[in-house]
């Protein structure tokens, strides 16, 4: 396994981490966000840009609802 491949897994492994946890505290929101962040990250490093695009794109809704939640 080459680290750009480590790097994903720990990406997409945030990710549903962080999702799984959403409920309990807003903060897991924002932290989903940045896993998203890592995950389009990784995407258009992988040369993968609809990915990075999508996941792009998640980490920005995410984020709004953290703004909304942290209320």
């Amino acid at each position: 396994m080459n680290q750009l491949t480590l790097f994903g897994l720990f990406s997409v492994t945030a990710m549903l981490a962080t999702y799984a946890l959403e409920k309990r505290s807003h903060w897991f929101i924002l932290a989903f966000a940045f896993s998203c962040l890592l995950g389009s990250t990784y995407g258009f490093l992988q040369g993968a840009w609809p990915f990075g695009l999508v996941e792009a794109v998640w980490s920005l809704v995410a984020a709004r609802r953290w703004w909304r939640e942290r209320k």
